[in-house]
Order: structure tokens, then sequence, then C-alpha cells
């Protein structure tokens, strides 16, 4: 069971939402405004936030922003926008999932649950001079504190946790970016890590890329 802050202005398919989740067990409060929203996980604590972005008072996308720099909360949003250019505009900005509707019951739930099951794995992790602690979402490598976004982050912990193992391009993209499958997308945030954690693809120190394969974390030797 999780508590979910559902953010949809539309009542109809917020009753309907509502109605589903809470036959799966989740307790859920909805709102539909973004202001509201803004309230709500600034006052309350939430195991994720279901956020669709065509609000009345705000687009969903500023109300993401705004909800990012409050809480670290896991944010779903579920919206009619398919356009591949804004899903990973949204991903990037801090989104943890994205569904476009309409979607059923049971693909909310898989997906709520694959964020909330990531959400729980959270720990401290400590590869040679990286320390990543992904309850506080801080990150340090030698001491010095990394300054990272929110995906570049989870890029890093999800290596992390599976430090020494070469994790296949295409896990990292189903799991980090379900609804695109943009291998540039991954490339980029790589190059945007390795500039951050001090080091270059042709000479990397944690980052390894196995080519045709998949990306691997390991401590420099």
């Amino acid at each position: 069971m999780a508590s979910v802050l559902l953010v949809e202005d539309d009542p109809v398919v917020r009753a309907a939402i509502t109605r589903a989740l809470t036959g799966q067990g989740h307790m859920v409060h909805g709102v539909a405004l973004a202001i509201e929203a803004l309230r709500e996980v600034t006052a309350n604590s939430y195991d994720v936030v279901v956020l669709d972005l065509g609000l009345p008072d705000l687009d969903g996308g500023d109300a993401l922003r705004m909800i990012r720099g409050v809480t670290n909360t896991p944010v779903v949003i579920a919206t009619a926008r398919d356009d591949e250019q804004e899903i990973i505009r949204l991903l990037n900005a801090g989104a943890d999932d994205y569904l476009v509707k309409p979607f059923s019951s049971e693909h909310l739930e898989a997906r709520l649950q694959a964020v909330l099951r990531r959400a729980r794995d959270n720990k401290q992790l400590v590869i040679g001079g990286l320390e990543i602690d992904v309850n506080l979402r801080r990150a340090t490598v030698d001491g010095r504190e990394l300054s990272l976004t929110h995906k570049e982050f989870e890029l890093l912990s999800y290596l992390a946790a599976r430090s020494g193992e070469v994790v296949p391009r295409a896990e990292i993209l189903a799991n980090l970016w379900p609804s695109t499958r943009d291998d540039q997308t991954l490339d980029v945030h790589l190059s945007w890590l390795r500039r951050k954690l001090g080091e270059r693809a042709a000479q990397p120190r944690y980052l390894h890329t196995v080519r045709g394969v998949g990306v691997r974390l390991v401590a420099p030797r």
C-alpha cells in the first residue's frame, strides 16, 4: 500500500483513477490545481505523485520543477501529451516515469510499483572514492560533492547499485527512460556524468563503456 497524491483537474478522470488505485489498496488524495499539489507535498509526506500536465493554474512541467524543488518524492506523469521530445524533457527535469492517456489501471499500477520499488531500494553506496547516499540524493567523489541533475543522479545510482556488472544499454533505458529507446539520451547523460566525475570516455576511471553491450561502473585501480 502506498500514499498517492493525484494531481488531475478533470473530475471524471480523477475519480476513475482514485477508484482504481484505492481498489489496489493505496491511499489516494486528489487535487485539481498545481498550487494545491505544491501545498500538499510541502506539508505532507507521500510515497508517489501522479501528475497531469494540463492543469488550469500552471503547466504541469512547471509544477514538476517546483515539486522537485521541495521534495524527492517520485513523480509519475500521466497525460495525453505524447510528443517524444516533451517526454524526454520532463524525464530529464525530474519525472520518474511517464504514461500517455488513455492507460489501463493495471498499467498504472505496474508503473507505480516499479517506481516504488526503486524508491525502497535506496541505500548508501560506496565504490572507491565515490560515495552515494540515495536517500539524501547526495554524491561525492574523493570528498568533493557532485552537482547532479535528477536524471544524472538516478543513472549514477543505478549503475553503482550494479557495481562491477556490465549493465545493458537497453536495460538502463527501460528503467530510467521507459518512454524512449533513443540511445543518444543515455550517451548524453553518460558524457555529463563523466565530466563531473573528472574523467573522459577515452580515459575512464569509474564509467567504462563496453562497446555494443552496455556500461560498467567500477572503482579505479
